[in-house]
């Protein structure tokens, strides 16, 4: 449940939001990404107010701007590697050898360039979690919204994902927004935010004061995503 959470996040920046199982940390991706509407507040994305767009262009826009990266994959088991990457890539219109080419760099930049053809349920775990950082990234959205990244895999597999998340994400100088309680990788963000009580304060050391979450200046070119007194009902982890 969000409760008037408010939060400014710079253009390029890594961010981690941590808080307990149910505080509504899932539901704050999806009121950001447009899959849930905020029952009050304002989301800007790029200075574009998402709140206003009826579900359709909400849909257009989530699907040209922005990449997911789920805890368990969220793979179709239909498709090879390279098919789920590129199913993205055609939904944005790209397709023929245009979007082959790109699905396949994409898949060699996470190390994958040797299964292509391989079916999703060949590969491991971590090949998986791989696969999915492509197929969020192969489109170059602005903003990749990650969602416990790397609660499904071992803690070795987790630390070899997570460097190839963050230097792929930064490498374009997409936004990252990872949702985790994961210690390690809410540490190797440039922020980390609680969410507390439905509101958004930045983590600071045990026993300070935290401080309502404010990462870029209001009206400032290089904010990312301005999350304005967002309230939603619906509760999620």
């Amino acid at each position: 449940m969000l409760d008037h959470a408010d939060a400014q996040i710079q253009d390029g920046a890594a961010v981690a939001v941590i808080g307990r199982s149910g505080s509504g940390k899932s539901t704050l991706l999806n009121v950001i990404s447009g899959i849930d509407r905020a029952d009050s507040g304002v989301v800007e994305f790029g200075g574009r107010d998402v709140t206003a767009l009826a579900e359709p262009a909400r849909t257009l826009f989530r699907r040209a701007h922005v990449g997911f990266v789920y805890q368990f994959f969220n793979l179709i088991p239909t498709l090879d590697v390279e098919e789920n990457v590129r199913l993205v890539l055609e939904l944005n219109g790209v397709r023929g050898s245009d979007a082959r080419r790109r699905s396949a760099a994409m898949l060699a930049e996470v190390g994958l360039g040797d299964r292509l053809h391989s079916a999703v349920d060949e590969l491991s775990g971590g090949e998986q979690q791989r696969v999915a950082i492509a197929r969020a990234l192969v489109h170059e959205p602005a903003l990749l919204l990650a969602d416990e990244p790397t609660g499904n895999l071992d803690e070795e597999t987790a630390r070899q994902v997570l460097p190839v998340l963050l230097s792929l994400t930064r490498a374009r100088g997409a936004t990252l927004l990872i949702v985790t309680h994961d210690s390690v990788l809410a540490r190797s963000a440039d922020r980390v935010l609680e969410l507390r009580e439905g509101r958004l304060r930045e983590s600071v050391a045990a026993g300070a004061e935290s401080a309502p979450a404010v990462l870029a200046k209001p009206g400032s070119d290089n904010v990312a995503a301005d999350l304005r007194s967002a309230n939603e009902r619906a509760s999620s982890s």
